[in-house]
């Protein structure tokens, strides 16, 4: 029923930067983070020793089972609470459903999945908004707490860090390949797997080392949200896509041609940021650039505890972690990508 599904159908970022520059800001000391940094969610202070962070998402179908998309949509939707540090707590549904085109049933499936995703992140559905519209879509408005001195921004990067990604790339390029009757079963399985997978883990790890900055990947790529963190820390980053962890075939498949229209997008709007080593492997260029559905955390951590949380991460269910680059002072590009 979808051209694109998940994040691929995001506009492009180099258009939501033209969007953004209209939207007025406010100046009012409570709000801690805003649109300015471009970052996961915003975060408003109530008190002292609360503050709320407030995100939406949601979008068309990545699979054909309405239970499956309603858990993945709402995985996604929750990983902007976790990459800023805070605790999911309540949620509304935000629907979109052909009723003449879906049985009810599918409509039911996919809050159903929904809502068992968000019970097991620990945060309740309480409401929500639906309205008649083709293709379905779906997501949530969540609401979470932290902390105001333990908020975790994508500006939080330093000289020094290392950069961890925690879960494998390649959704983007596997879906595109179902699609085209290219995906293995097993490739299919593996990435939906990982896009139900909460980042819950990766936040209570970050919580326990004070990590200070962090992103999750969705629609603009690894390349793309790493350039907006290394844009909003001051600082340039350097990954090397060879360390770079993969879903199943997603390079052999990237190699013979699937590369989804989104990520030329994403490199559309990268490329002028970003330094390409001479010898860089177009595959693995163009998976850098890989519109992501549900996608891990890149955390920017202190090199001193890089071993232990590496090791706590692969403990705990994300066997995929691992370091992937370094942060350093600002150098001409803000982005290198490297073999």
């Amino acid at each position: 029923m979808v051209e694109t599904g998940g994040c691929s159908a995001k506009i492009s970022p180099k258009q939501l930067d033209e969007i953004l520059k209209y939207l007025p800001l406010y100046t009012d000391p409570d709000i801690l983070v805003n649109i300015n940094t471009h970052d996961d969610a915003g975060v408003y202070r109530v008190n002292n020793d609360l503050a709320l962070v407030f995100t939406t998402d949601f979008f068309p179908p990545v699979c054909s089972d309405p239970y499956e998309f309603g858990q993945i949509a709402a995985a996604n939707s929750l990983s902007d609470v976790y990459a800023m540090g805070g605790t999911p707590v309540i949620a509304l549904n935000i629907m979109m459903f052909p009723s003449a085109k879906l049985p009810v049933e599918a409509y039911v499936d996919i809050l159903k999945g929904g809502s068992d995703t968000a019970f097991q992140a620990g945060a309740r559905i309480i409401g929500g908004h639906t309205i008649d519209d083709f293709p379905p879509k779906y997501g949530l408005a969540v609401v979470g707490y932290v902390h105001p001195d333990n908020i975790i921004t994508n500006a939080g990067a330093r000289p020094g860090d290392s950069l961890i990604l925690t879960k494998p790339l390649g959704t983007g390029v596997i879906l595109a390949g179902q699609k085209l009757g290219i995906a293995s079963d097993d490739d299919i399985n593996e990435a939906k797997t990982q896009m139900k997978l909460l980042n819950l883990t990766g936040a209570e790890v970050m919580k326990k080392y004070n990590i200070r900055g962090a992103t999750d990947i969705t629609g603009f790529g690894l390349a793309g949200h790493a350039l907006k963190m290394a844009r909003a820390s001051n600082v340039t980053f350097k990954i090397n896509m060879k360390s770079v962890p993969l879903i199943g075939n997603t390079y052999s498949m990237v190699e013979g041609g699937c590369i989804p229209s989104a990520s030329f997008r994403n490199l559309d709007y990268s490329e002028k940021d970003t330094f390409f080593a001479s010898d860089l492997d177009y595959s693995l260029k163009m998976i850098a650039f890989d519109a992501q559905t549900s996608g891990g955390l890149l955390i920017s951590a202190p090199s001193g505890l890089t071993d232990m949380i590496i090791s706590e991460l692969q403990d705990n269910g994300l066997q995929n972690s691992k370091v992937i680059g370094r942060v350093k002072e600002p150098e001409k590009k803000l982005l290198y990508l490297n073999n």
